[in-house]
């Protein structure tokens, strides 16, 4: 089991809760990887990968509804507490990356996608 030091490595940090406003997706940008989107259903907080799996398109300029995304460009649809694409044309999920906020910052454990 890792200790406390060994667990906070593993987080990255994402934003400030104060900048991530509700039923409206915040594109954190990593070095090294692709962009993150930060959503805010109610009181909860989660992170997906921002890219659509069916297309190039930023998730964070999609609507928000019933806790779902809605792509931009071609409307599919994903469900953002599981990464479910729930509409055509999007058929392949989204990663999504556990979750966990402390003292006002989101952090996420980006070495691990959908919960594992």
């Amino acid at each position: 089991m890792p200790d406390q030091a060994n667990k906070q490595r593993e987080l990255t940090f994402l934003a400030q809760t104060a900048d991530v406003q509700p039923d409206c997706g915040t594109l954190v940008e990593l070095a090294g990887r692709a962009p993150i989107a930060v959503f805010r259903l109610g009181d909860e907080f989660f992170a997906t990968d921002d890219t659509c799996t069916h297309g190039a398109a930023s998730l964070c300029d999609g609507e928000i509804f019933d806790g779902q995304v809605e792509c931009p460009f071609h409307g599919g649809t994903f469900d953002i507490r599981t990464g479910a694409a729930t509409t055509f044309p999007c058929t392949k999920p989204l990663a999504v990356y556990p979750v966990v906020v402390e003292n006002g910052r989101i952090y996420a454990r980006l070495d691990s996608e959908d919960g594992s």
